[in-house]
């Protein structure tokens, strides 16, 4: 698991992967949810890299994105995942 910042405090990433790239283990399901920001960006994939390989991407009808959560599709997912890369923005306060 990787967790970052931006400079401004605005910005939040979150990764979290298998570093063999292809994983054994066998998920029915996941959700992943952001509290006190809101997704900007978001993406799952069935493998990482790993071996001068690139990451595979989940198919888009696999997973869905809202505002906070991250999570598979019921009937969609093909219970593939091998990594997770979420990125949050806070709420700015204005003066």
């Amino acid at each position: 698991m990787n967790i970052g910042v931006s400079e401004d405090n605005l910005l939040f990433s979150c990764s979290v992967w298998r570093p063999q790239g292809k994983s054994y283990l066998f998920f029915t399901q996941f959700k992943a949810e952001v509290k006190g920001a809101k997704i900007e960006h978001a993406m799952a994939y069935s493998q990482a890299a790993a071996g001068g390989q690139s990451d595979i991407p989940l198919k888009q009808e696999e997973f869905e994105i809202t505002e906070t959560t991250v999570s598979h599709r019921e009937g969609k997912f093909r219970f593939e995942l091998s990594k997770l890369m979420i990125v949050a923005k806070t709420p700015r306060d204005e003066l």
